[in-house]
């Protein structure tokens, strides 16, 4: 027996909605509880229905679908949607199954609702990141988009990861280190420690250290990273 799954409409504008509405009613799968067109009446929706998908557009008149997100159960399914292609993303932090470019289309709405069939989890199927993408992830207390370009170094903090990037900032990310190299590409990116992972276009210099370590200088950010002995032969190989 086919399973149904209940969904939320959240979009600020009523034309879209109902085009969204008019693609879905072809799917029997998808139960439409009901609308909303703000992130208030959306959080009362999620109270009031608890939908098993939320359709969400990213941007509202005077608000970011991002803003919700803290109201959405970690159970729920996210599916972006979105006029503006710069929100391009591969990857999530928060449970979203994809990510939708107006018009939506049917062919491409059944791709996305294929995934739920077969019981999709992001998180149990990584997959491998282009150095062009852009991933969205929780650090720190927020939401934000990073793009992997930008990462020039990731460092172990306990479960976590601390994230440092081209414009200087850092920040702590919800991403454990066997993950990140799991997903980040090999071309670009190499582990020099068990608790390092260097960006290899930011490598500025690398210079003998203690105990037979190496300090490797990066572009962007003062603080230097250390290289175990292990790791400096294929280092040095990969960077020619």
């Amino acid at each position: 027996m086919e399973k149904i799954y209940s969904a939320l409409i959240v979009d600020d504008e009523l034309l879209a909605r109902q085009d969204l509405k008019s693609i879905l009613d072809g799917f029997s799968q998808i139960d439409i509880l009901a609308e909303a067109d703000s992130i208030s009446s959306a959080r009362e929706k999620i109270r009031e229905q608890r939908p098993d998908i939320v359709f969400l557009d990213i941007e509202l008149t005077g608000e970011t679908g991002f803003d919700l997100l803290p109201h959405i159960s970690t159970k729920t399914k996210i599916i972006f949607i979105t006029a503006f292609d710069e929100y391009a993303i591969r990857a999530f932090e928060v449970n979203a199954l994809d990510y939708l470019l107006k018009p939506v289309s049917r062919d491409r709405l059944r791709q996305t609702l294929m995934k739920l069939n077969a019981d999709y989890d992001d998180k149990a199927l990584p997959h491998s990141l282009s150095i062009d993408d852009t991933i969205f992830l929780k650090l720190n207390d927020s939401y934000r988009f990073v793009k992997i370009r930008n990462i020039v170094l990731i460092e172990a903090a306990d479960d976590y990861s601390m994230i440092y990037t081209s414009d200087g900032k850092q920040m702590l990310a919800s991403k454990s280190m066997k993950e990140w190299e799991m997903r980040l590409p090999e071309n670009f990116f190499c582990r020099i420690h068990r608790s390092s992972i260097i960006n290899l276009e930011a490598v500025k210099k690398i210079e003998p250290w203690y105990n037979h370590a190496y300090l490797v200088h990066l572009d962007s950010i003062e603080k230097s990273a250390i290289m175990s002995r292990r790791y400096f032969s294929q280092i040095k190989k990969r960077l020619g």
